[in-house]
């Protein structure tokens, strides 16, 4: 009868909790929960077959999975059956400060984790299907990458990451600071190159090396798909080649390379280029075949030439790009509409984003009249000052004519059966943004849908956070105040949106 009771009372208990979606606090209890149940004659759980065990389990994240192991010694093995094994300590940004103590104390932690979870599963059968490890780079980091290159040479893992951080942040990384973590970075590499070979994923940041030391890690990383570069660079501004057989996604951020030539990627299909320090073209585009979805952005200065996007793109061919001007000078030149009959044959979405609100709109119709397959067109404008001190943007070499003092069109007189949306982020009742949207009507005798959404959220270093838009229509009769200044009763089939 006793026995039946205690059945009973775990089946009550195992009802009554799930393993997912748990708060840190909930799984502790239930992890307690299941703790009382070892001295039961009949452990439910614990006599689960191991992929069903297993399936549970790994719905923890990797820490909370490694502490059942204390329950039994059946739990005891669970930490050498995991599949997905996700060791991240640190930051999870190049900006968040970092004291030495955050260093040290996150290093112990990974160094713990890597012996608990990869040195101790040397004799496992069971594949890691997914490996990531975030560290910093340092002599902890030694240790780190030969754990993870036997981890790797005694199982077959299908997906490896790294990310590895340095003991300072990107602000407060100097030109010694750079070269010494890429001093790192390569005996890390010479110690355990199998780790490398294998990876898939590698995040780097604030790295100085010499000139062959990127194409070395590209050709030791032979399975990578993604790679991350942020505040990196050669010992010497220079040329950075980038050839991969696999590479899908590249991301190069706060670039110190002279120019990043995409020589050959025959699978890449998205990369993000935000910010650059050359003053000719900082990129340039190869083989690149598949390449579908582009972001540029950069905040130019007043000595960074305006590119020509014919001329920039070469013969890449994208459906999707993103131009960043991050509240400063405007750096693309309005084209010839002939001129962009190739690079914008295949283009469905364009993305123009950080327009400062003192720059006039109308330059901005060169991209709907130089791609007849535009689908959306999206425009942000942002009234941030950005950097507005007048001492420190002449510091900076920002440019103290007009932002757009370089981007003139000619308005012309062309129809586009293509676009069916277009948004304005940061709309007011100006206008500069009433005549701007009319333009926008007059040309795409097909549109579906305007959306006119209010200024996203700034930044928290933002000199205007908190302001309202004060000429946002919010109320109904500045709605169709609006609706009546574009003309809405001329196209019934268009739809006018103020979304919240």
């Amino acid at each position: 009868m006793a026995k039946s009771h205690r059945r009973r009372r775990a089946a009550r208990s195992m009802g009554k909790h799930s393993v997912k979606g748990l708060s840190s606090s909930n799984r502790r209890s239930s992890l307690a929960m299941l703790e009382e149940d070892e001295g039961d004659q009949f452990d439910w759980l614990s006599n689960l077959p191991d992929d069903v065990l297993l399936n549970i389990v790994e719905r923890l994240d990797t820490a909370d999975a490694t502490r059942t192991s204390i329950l039994s010694k059946r739990w005891k093995q669970i930490p050498t059956m995991l599949s997905k094994i996700l060791i991240m300590v640190g930051p999870t940004d190049n900006e968040q400060e970092r004291s030495d103590d955050d260093v040290a104390r996150a290093t112990a932690t990974m160094l713990g984790a890597t012996r608990s979870l990869l040195e101790h599963r040397s004799t496992s059968p069971y594949t890691i299907h997914q490996l990531c490890m975030q560290f910093f780079l340092g002599d902890g980091a030694i240790r780190i990458g030969r754990a993870s290159a036997n981890a790797i040479a005694t199982h077959k893992v299908g997906v490896a990451e790294f990310t590895i951080l340095t003991q300072k942040e990107g602000t407060r990384c100097s030109h010694d600071d750079r070269l010494s973590y890429g001093m790192k970075l390569n005996s890390l590499i010479n110690d355990s190159p199998d780790a490398f070979s294998c990876l898939t994923r590698l995040k780097l940041e604030n790295l100085s090396l010499g000139e062959s030391d990127f194409p070395k890690i590209l050709r030791l990383c032979k399975r990578l798909v993604f790679l991350h570069l942020d505040n990196c660079g050669m010992e010497f501004q220079s040329l950075l080649e980038v050839e991969h057989q696999r590479l899908c996604e590249l991301e190069i951020f706060r670039n110190r390379f002279e120019r990043v030539d995409l020589n050959w990627l025959p699978e890449l299909r998205t990369l993000t280029f935000a910010s650059w320090m050359s003053v000719d073209d900082p990129l340039s585009f190869g083989y690149v075949p598949l390449l579908h979805t582009v972001s540029i952005r950069n905040p130019a200065i007043s000595s960074q030439k305006m590119l020509k996007l014919s001329e920039f793109l070469g013969k890449a061919t994208v459906s999707n790009l993103t131009l960043g001007f991050e509240k400063e000078k405007i750096w693309v030149t309005p084209e010839d509409p002939r001129e962009l009959s190739q690079v914008f044959s295949k283009l469905r979405h364009m993305n123009l984003a950080a327009i400062s609100n003192e720059c006039d709109l109308t330059w901005t119709m060169f991209v709907l009249h130089g791609a007849p397959s535009l689908e959306e067109l999206c425009i942000r404008v942002c009234d941030c000052l950005g950097i507005w001190d007048n001492d420190r943007r002449k510091k900076i070499g920002y440019s103290e004519e007009r932002k757009d003092v370089g981007a003139k069109w000619e308005a012309s007189d062309f129809k586009h059966h293509n676009l069916s949306v277009l948004r304005i982020f940061g709309f007011q009742s100006e206008d500069k943004f009433v005549d701007y949207a009319r333009a926008v009507m007059e040309a795409a005798v097909n549109l579906k849908d305007i959306y006119l959404h209010e200024k996203p959220a700034c930044k928290v270093q933002c000199a205007y956070i908190g302001r309202p838009s004060d000429r946002y229509p919010r109320s109904t009769m500045d709605k169709n105040l609006v609706r009546s200044s574009l003309c809405m009763r001329r196209r019934p089939l268009l739809r006018l949106h103020f979304p919240l």
